[in-house]
């Protein structure tokens, strides 16, 4: 495990001091818990600028599969 020193807001510390106290949680697993899920939050949002690049990259290329299927029911 990693040592870190870290500044808060007054505010956010406050908040997170009070709501520790009443799920009487240590504010160290607390900080951890809330880091991990901004972590997947930020994960997940990645992966969709990487999908919606790569979608850009190929939709024209996928345009033209469509139209060439599109001939070969029309012809059947």
């Amino acid at each position: 495990m990693k040592t870190l020193s870290l500044k808060l807001e007054d505010s956010i510390y406050e908040d997170a001091d009070k709501i520790t106290a009443e799920l009487k949680m240590a504010r160290n697993r607390y900080i951890n818990e809330a880091v991990r899920i901004y972590n997947e939050v930020n994960k997940r949002r990645l992966i969709k600028k990487q999908l919606h690049k790569e979608s850009k990259l190929t939709r024209k290329e996928s345009l033209s599969i469509l139209a060439e299927f599109e001939k070969l029911i029309d012809e059947a």
